[in-house]
């Protein structure tokens, strides 16, 4: 993907100019801020990546398949959109200075919905290895982010929100040498910094806040919006309602549940990042990279993530498993174990149970897996001194109360089982999803703040969404989000049987889940419950 930076910036400019933008909004003066401090903009107005009406964006969508199933969920433009480019201070995940990238989508037209003060989106992206990530970068449809910027552009822009949008730090031209991922105290910071540069630039692209602020974000990004809305409610700003998606929430849940066999898809690439997240963050997560990983790919990989290498040419070089995060050979129980301990350890390795799942479980072991079997096992020692209340069974719904595991300490730190939202909140998620578990995650958080206890959400304020399945009834309000997704679905099933599938489908749905099929339904969801807060005037 291109960096829109330097000379690839004036060819975009040149490029878009046909499109109705380019360059910088005429008149006035760009004003600068090297500073680096947190919430600070670089150029000011930023670099006006390109201006589309609202006819020339369906058109452009138009021209694809793909495009026109996002038109179909997200609905008609109403406005055009206007997309520039955000450079702004932020820090590490240690605190450290750094700066980072992303997206101010603002609408324009002469529709109501469009003009004046709007209320504004901000939107969490889900995880990527392609260092050159830049939301903003909606003229280069091959680019790595070019599906998730027309998505927020075509959902929330398109219909009257301003959208503010950070790459991350790690991405883009941010210097910072790794990406601060699921670090909740340094991805909340980031969003309110980008929030904080965002709003400076307002004022010089012809754009108001109305003082409505929504936020929101998809798988990483669901985990960063949850986080988001806790840290800007812990420092009483104005959060109008927040709509997090299939995010891992209960971040310790989840990583006990991989540990315990239950292997999600993408979890070769989810622990590195983890990894070198947390060892920066609080450098006690190995001593040397072989306390955790297989020799065979321990060298480098602490900066191996996000790269500019694709990740499937990442797998063909061997730098990284596919699929097998641990070793199909169980590990061996300590000696003094109580007898039962090798049997357990025996039967998740890989878990059969539930039948269903047996194969995406068997998926993450292997010959050549990416964690050893010591770490493995020291994880999971602790995990069961120190158990959590969602794994391996569902008791208290709250995490370990005292993890002893570096790792796990980590997780604990990172979950969002630790505070109780006063607005509006929405959970959307699917229930097959083979990433994030949604049952490990959005049942997870859903139990937390229901159950009779000091976390329990006021009632009303909480609606949660499994878009995987049936309509309620002729009053369900998410009905048109199930009914597209049965529909979405079904029709990935019947492309791969016509393509030869020989499993009814079944293989490419589940690749699809996360990443493809869920995503436009809960933001489609999330976008009708935004304009239900603001018509409710809550």
């Amino acid at each position: 993907m291109k960096k829109l930076t330097g000379l690839a910036a004036v060819a975009a400019a040149v490029f878009v100019a046909a499109c109705g933008g380019g360059g910088s909004d005429p008149g006035g003066t760009t004003t600068t801020d090297n500073s680096g401090a947190r919430g600070s903009l670089q150029f000011n107005p930023p670099l006006r990546v390109t201006a589309l009406t609202a006819s020339a964006f369906q058109g452009n969508l138009s021209a694809s398949a793909s495009g026109q199933s996002l038109l179909a969920v997200a609905g008609a433009p109403k406005c055009g959109v206007s997309f520039y480019y955000l450079q702004y201070g932020t820090v590490g995940g240690a605190g450290e200075a750094t700066n980072a990238t992303g997206a101010l989508i603002v609408p324009t037209g002469t529709d109501p919905a469009c003009s004046g003060a709007r209320p504004m989106v901000l939107y969490a992206h889900g995880t990527t290895t392609d260092k050159a990530y830049n939301i903003a970068n909606i003229i280069d449809s091959k680019n790595a982010a070019y599906s998730e910027s027309a998505l927020v552009a075509a959902t929330y822009a398109a219909q009257g929100f301003i959208v503010i949008a950070p790459n991350y730090a790690g991405y883009d031209t941010s210097r910072l040498p790794y990406h601060p991922y699921l670090n909740a105290d340094q991805q909340s910071k980031e969003m309110i910094d980008v929030l904080a540069a965002a709003r400076k630039a307002l004022p010089n692209v012809g754009a108001a806040d109305s003082g409505k602020l929504f936020i929101t974000g998809y798988s990483q990004g669901g985990h960063v919006a949850m986080a988001t809305h806790k840290a800007l409610q812990a420092a009483g700003q104005t959060v109008t309602a927040a709509a997090p998606m299939s995010g891992p929430y209960a971040l310790a849940a989840l990583g006990d549940a991989v540990y315990y066999g239950n292997v999600n898809l993408g979890s070769t690439v989810f622990t590195p990042l983890l990894s070198t997240s947390f060892q920066k963050a609080y450098g006690n997560i190995y001593s040397n990279l072989t306390d955790i990983y297989n020799p065979v790919y321990a060298t480098g990989i602490d900066t191996l993530l996000p790269s500019t290498t694709p990740i499937t040419t990442l797998f063909q070089q061997g730098k990284l498993p596919q699929t097998a995060l641990f070793n199909s050979t169980p590990p061996t129980a300590p000696a003094g174990s109580p007898p039962s301990l090798q049997p357990t350890l025996n039967a998740i390795t890989p878990p059969t149970t539930p039948p269903a799942l047996a194969p995406l479980f068997a998926l993450g072991f292997g010959t050549s897996y990416l964690i050893n079997n010591n770490a493995r096992l020291g994880y999971l020692l602790d995990a069961i001194a120190n158990p959590d209340g969602a794994v391996p069974t569902v008791t208290t719904v709250v995490a370990a109360a005292a993890p002893a595991h570096p790792m796990r300490q980590a997780f604990k730190k990172n979950d969002l089982r630790n505070w109780t939202p006063t607005r509006p909140v929405l959970l959307c998620g699917g229930n097959g999803d083979p990433t994030v578990f949604y049952s490990v995650n959005t049942l997870v958080m859903q139990g937390f703040w229901t159950a009779p206890s000091p976390a329990a959400m006021p009632a009303g304020l909480l609606s949660v969404l499994d878009v995987d399945s049936a309509p309620s009834g002729a009053s369900d309000p998410y009905a048109a989000a199930k009914v597209g997704f049965a529909t979405a679905k079904s029709q990935t099933a019947a492309a791969a049987v016509a393509a030869g599938a020989t499993d009814g489908g079944v293989s490419a749905v589940t690749q699809a889940y996360h990443g493809s099929l869920v995503p436009p339904f809960c933001n489609a969801a999330a976008r009708g419950f935004f304009q239900q807060v603001l018509a409710a005037g809550l």
